[in-house]
């Protein structure tokens, strides 16, 4: 059994009922029910091939589910026209793991290019105010707009992933592994980044990461999935649904494992698979 949620009671920013996902006939998904209220932040967390990524494409209407229902603020987006979709998902800002940024393109273009996207665009004046005023709030300097993606570190990078995903002023923000990579002090200076931007935007945040100490630093809320290929059929694949600090108590061994980095029955489980 997995630790109860933390309180749900406001409105629900994302809701899943009962949904299911199938690639081929396969399932990767099986009756996931999960509310995200809005304001809150979730570490969802899980080895890798266990979903997650399936998840986050999912809530953002990128992948349809194969049976039950993903809504967001009240629509399922993958019910809606194209222009209806794209008008959406400018509401949600996302942090990829390599950053994502367009390498032919100057830090300040990466920056500027959701602004430009959008049917009635600002002006270019304004467009410069809004890019300069998000690098500022990710703690780099003006003159970095100049500089080329190639040109940054890899804490640089991440940083200006976030100053993109800023500059639309969305309410749901989606991180993908945000501090791999990163060594870490930049680690902290991201985890730091991501609390300053809820705090600040009061944004709803999703983050899928294998970094517990980001789990631990920013979190309101972790989720773990588990590989359906190794539950039983009537194991919920959500293994946990609770507040961090619940993860110092939870008696579910995989859970354990993960959490604290243990390989034992898991290294096992593959030397029978490679061997059978």
């Amino acid at each position: 059994m997995f630790a109860q949620p933390p309180n749900q009671d406001g409105p629900s920013l994302v809701s899943i009922e009962n949904m299911s996902l199938a690639f081929d006939g396969q399932l990767v998904l099986r009756e996931i029910n999960l509310h995200i209220p809005k304001g809150q932040t979730v570490a969802i967390i899980g080895e890798s091939g266990c979903g997650k990524t399936v998840l986050m494409k999912t809530i953002i209407g990128l992948l349809q589910p194969t049976s039950g229902q993903v809504i967001f603020d009240s629509q399922e987006i993958y019910r809606l026209g194209s222009r209806e979709q794209a008008l959406q998902r400018q509401r949600f800002g996302f942090v990829f793991q390599n950053a994502a940024l367009f390498d032919s393109m100057s830090v300040g273009r990466n920056i500027a290019f959701p602004l430009k996207q959008k049917r009635n665009p600002p002006s270019d004046e304004e467009i410069r105010r809004e890019v300069f005023s998000r690098l500022a709030e990710v703690g780099l300097p003006d003159s970095v707009a100049r500089k080329r993606p190639a040109e940054l570190s890899g804490g640089m990078r991440k940083r200006v992933g976030l100053a993109r995903a800023l500059i639309m002023q969305p309410e749901l923000m989606l991180y993908d592994e945000p501090t791999t990579g990163l060594d870490p002090i930049m680690s902290d200076v991201i985890n730091q980044l991501i609390l300053h931007t809820r705090e600040k935007h009061e944004v709803t945040s999703i983050i899928i990461t294998h970094d517990m100490r980001t789990v631990q630093a920013v979190a309101d809320r972790v989720i773990m999935l588990y590989p359906l290929s190794r539950l039983e059929p009537d194991e919920n694949q959500i293994l946990f649904d609770g507040h961090p600090e619940e993860l110092d108590y939870v008696s579910d061994r995989r859970v354990v494992q993960f959490v604290q980095g243990e390989a034992g029955e898991r290294l096992m489980e593959l030397r029978a698979e490679q061997t059978s």
